[in-house]
């Protein structure tokens, strides 16, 4: 997912005062974006000026007048920008081939792709003031998180048959609310390392919550991946053998264990 993917719903949306046509640009436009967002980042929405945003990006405020009549207007083409991730993040995850995956490797490539569209300073920041200043934003709601919950319903449910609808979808809610409360903290958080291990705190959180109602029950339908006994993790490496048995030493806790543990 790329900034120019803009251009497919901001455009159409009469939101530029001249649209974008050559690549030039376009590019001048994904890099006014770019800069709003380091911006809004540094100063909050109402402190941002249209002139700080040109001078980040490098250009003429005659320049960014030509896109944009004002801040809102650019902030507006940042929401765009992030729906069209989501909704593309949304339609790479195939909900059949997600529900058959083991419950941690499931998890994993949920966080792993979400933490990969925060990445990107645009959403990163459209993310960040829509739960500090929501009544600047033009196209989100809370439709969007409920689309999220919509989906990780769908999931639980294709995992687990014998799932009400009610219970599904309250599994999904404390799942995408609590997953959002903790990709906020992460976010605002100027520590890069703190940041990663808050993210990465996620997956524990999830699989264990969701263990006893979508586990891996059905050995014969998953495929069978090893992990740590000592904290669950799949994330292993090969550390030599030992009497005979592969030795393994896991990312995660640094614990080392043996193939097939016994006590």
């Amino acid at each position: 997912m790329t900034d120019h993917s803009y251009s497919s719903r901001a455009s159409a949306s009469h939101n530029f005062r001249k649209q974008p046509k050559q690549q030039r640009g376009k590019e001048r436009v994904e890099k006014i974006l770019e800069a709003a967002a380091a911006v809004f980042d540094e100063v909050g929405y109402e402190a941002a000026t249209t002139h700080l945003i040109a001078a980040k990006a490098e250009t003429a405020i005659g320049s960014l007048y030509q896109f944009f009549a004002d801040k809102a207007a650019i902030f507006k083409a940042m929401e765009l920008l992030h729906t069209d991730r989501v909704k593309t993040f949304w339609a790479q995850m195939d909900i059949p081939v997600m529900a058959q995956l083991p419950l941690r490797a499931m998890i994993h490539h949920l966080i792993v792709n979400a933490a990969a569209l925060f990445e990107q300073p645009v959403s990163r920041v459209v993310f960040i003031q829509f739960y500090l200043a929501p009544q600047i934003f033009q196209t989100i709601d809370d439709s969007m998180t409920q689309g999220a919950i919509d989906f990780m319903a769908s999931i639980l449910q294709q995992r687990n048959s014998e799932l009400a609808t009610e219970q599904s979808r309250l599994l999904a809610e404390v799942c995408v609310q609590g997953s959002n409360a903790i990709i906020l903290a992460a976010l605002r958080t100027p520590d890069l390392a703190h940041r990663q291990s808050l993210i990465q705190e996620i997956e524990d959180l999830l699989v264990s919550y969701l263990e006893p109602h979508v586990g891996d029950l059905d050995h014969d339908n998953v495929m069978e991946v090893m992990v740590c006994p000592h904290c669950q993790s799949s994330q292993l490496f090969k550390n030599g053998r030992r009497r005979g048995k592969q030795c393994y030493c896991c990312k995660s806790c640094g614990r080392q264990f043996v193939e097939n543990p016994s006590r």
